[in-house]
């Protein structure tokens, strides 16, 4: 299911100041060291797509999908990129992660700042320590009749997630930090279960995306909320699990 190909780029939103897409996983916002073999940014191909020139103005990570907001032009870069910075961007994640959490809860756990280069970690640069919040909402679970590790079944979440600051993989640290990763997560996940997802339901990818984002417009002062619909391995998911779009109030 869903692994990347090269389908243009969904518009989800767009007037003279700024335009949404939404990012398919396995797609990097914009050039970066970590991944230098690759060819494909959601940078150049919104470029391309709308004949513009755009300024990216936040980032999600390379394998979690949904909402990408750009500017286009610097002034409106720099004043989205601070609502950002300062949370008055409201962003809500939809995940599929490991055993039953609680119906509710805030993740209140600093983070240390992850080191954005090899040669940063070669040369033992160390990073300080952040104030990192996630809020969650379970909205519905699954119990799938497969043993793994020492269980004899296997219990799911899915979850709302609503980040309260921007560190780097926070949702997908926080996760990890109160034992219920999300599924598909090499990273910080568990890989029995990312086993389980490729084998049975053929899931090659993070099952982290970017839902939508409210803000106040910068120019309108109109209340934006942009939403992304989920991709096809979410879909499939969402059908298997006999979870309900629109009883949980989703956008399919």
């Amino acid at each position: 299911m869903d692994k990347q190909n090269t389908t243009p780029l969904e518009i989800l939103y767009q007037d003279e100041y700024l335009v949404a897409v939404n990012k398919p996983s396995g797609l990097l916002v914009h050039r970066s060291p970590i991944d230098r073999h690759e060819t494909r940014f959601a940078l150049q191909e919104v470029r391309d797509l709308i004949g513009a020139y755009v300024y990216a103005v936040h980032r999600l990570d390379k394998p979690t999908s949904g909402v990408l907001l750009f500017a286009l032009n610097a002034e409106i870069a720099k004043t989205m990129s601070h609502c950002f910075r300062s949370h008055k961007v409201q962003k809500s994640y939809l995940a599929v992660v490991r055993g039953y959490t609680e119906e509710k809860a805030l993740i209140d756990h600093p983070l240390k700042q992850m080191l954005d280069t090899k040669a940063q970690k070669a040369r033992g640069v160390t990073k300080e320590e952040q104030e990192a919040q996630t809020a969650y909402e379970r909205l519905a679970t699954v119990e799938l009749p497969y043993p793994v590790s020492r269980y004899p079944a296997a219990r799911y979440s899915l979850l709302k997630l609503l980040p309260k600051t921007g560190r780097k993989h926070q949702l997908r640290r926080h996760m990890k930090h109160i034992f219920h990763p999300i599924v598909g997560d090499t990273k910080h996940g568990r890989g029995e279960h990312n086993r389980l997802f490729r084998e049975k339901f053929n899931v090659h990818r993070l099952l982290l995306h970017a839902y939508s984002i409210h803000f106040t417009h910068p120019v309108t002062q109109k209340k934006l909320q942009i939403e992304a619909p989920m991709d096809s391995t979410f879909e499939a998911l969402f059908q298997i699990f006999g979870w309900d779009w629109v009883e949980l109030g989703i956008r399919k």
